[in-house]
């Protein structure tokens, strides 16, 4: 088991790390993928940040971070949304000189339901503020993967790479919000994003609620995902994003995601390898 751990992240709260699972993360050499909230931002002092970014750094533990989702739009219509958006993302980068993270996963938010009249606009809102944060990418040598989550088919996140024209930017796969949310086919998400493929999130559920339920407990076809990739020459960062510590630790047991993930062992290798660091 411990070679899965070694290859892939694990996705940790931040605020779990300032309790006593950072001594388990340590101790049991999870390399973490650090998701922050409003309140982990608005609440903490540089003091106690610095602290866990020593620890993880003196354990040699590589890091990713997921920035903040709720209430965010990128796209946003309406300026005043943009610029909360915007100063609340700047929170996060302004963290990655203390933890230096491979990759920053944020969420471009595109939803048909609620931009079905704004498209184009959403777009364009869209590339003008990741092209803002593609230059702090650039500074602190860092890789922003924009991740799936509403969205029902892959257009719209390939419309929006295709038109930032960067390897700073990539995209972040989510098997668990394509299999409740998407309407197109894995094969055609893979096909129309592959080219900009660069980070798993890996969680599993029945097709009808974001369960994060651990890998093989829901529906989502992993065999045949990982065949796509194969076939396809891609070795994405794997991230685990169990909600539960348990899961994690079931995930990790899981006989069957153990042989998938042995097509994908030297995933990280050859990932560090392609990244413009």
């Amino acid at each position: 088991m411990q070679w899965i751990l070694e290859t892939i992240q694990v996705h940790v709260p931040f605020r779990l790390l300032t309790t006593e699972l950072l001594h388990t993360i340590v101790e049991e050499r999870i390399n973490p993928e650090i998701s922050f909230n409003y309140m982990d931002l608005e609440n903490t002092s540089q003091t106690v940040f610095l602290d866990v970014a020593k620890r993880i750094a003196e354990a040699e533990l590589s890091v990713t971070f997921h920035a903040p989702f709720m209430d965010l739009r990128p796209g946003a219509i309406d300026p005043k949304i943009r610029q909360v958006t915007r100063d609340r993302l700047n929170q996060v980068f302004d963290l990655a000189p203390y933890f230096h993270p491979l990759t920053v996963v944020c969420h471009p938010s595109f939803d048909e339901r609620y931009y079905i009249s704004n498209k184009k606009i959403w777009l364009e809102n869209s590339i003008e503020i990741w092209r803002y944060f593609l230059q702090k990418a650039e500074i602190m040598n860092t890789i922003i993967t924009l991740e799936n989550v509403y969205e029902a088919d892959p257009l719209p996140l390939a419309q929006l790479l295709d038109s930032l024209e960067t390897d700073r930017i990539r995209f972040c796969f989510d098997t668990g919000h394509f299999n409740v949310f998407s309407r197109s086919s894995l094969e055609t998400w893979v096909k129309k994003l592959g080219p900009y493929l660069a980070q798993l999130h890996i969680h599993d559920n029945n097709g009808s609620a974001d369960e994060h339920s651990p890998m093989g407990a829901g529906s989502f076809p992993f065999a045949i995902f990982f065949d796509l990739l194969q076939q396809q020459n891609l070795s994405p960062l794997i991230t685990l994003e169990p909600h539960k510590i348990e899961d994690l630790w079931e995930t990790l047991q899981n006989t069957k995601m153990m042989d998938l993930l042995k097509r994908n062992s030297i995933g990280r290798q050859i990932y560090m390898r392609e990244l413009p660091l």
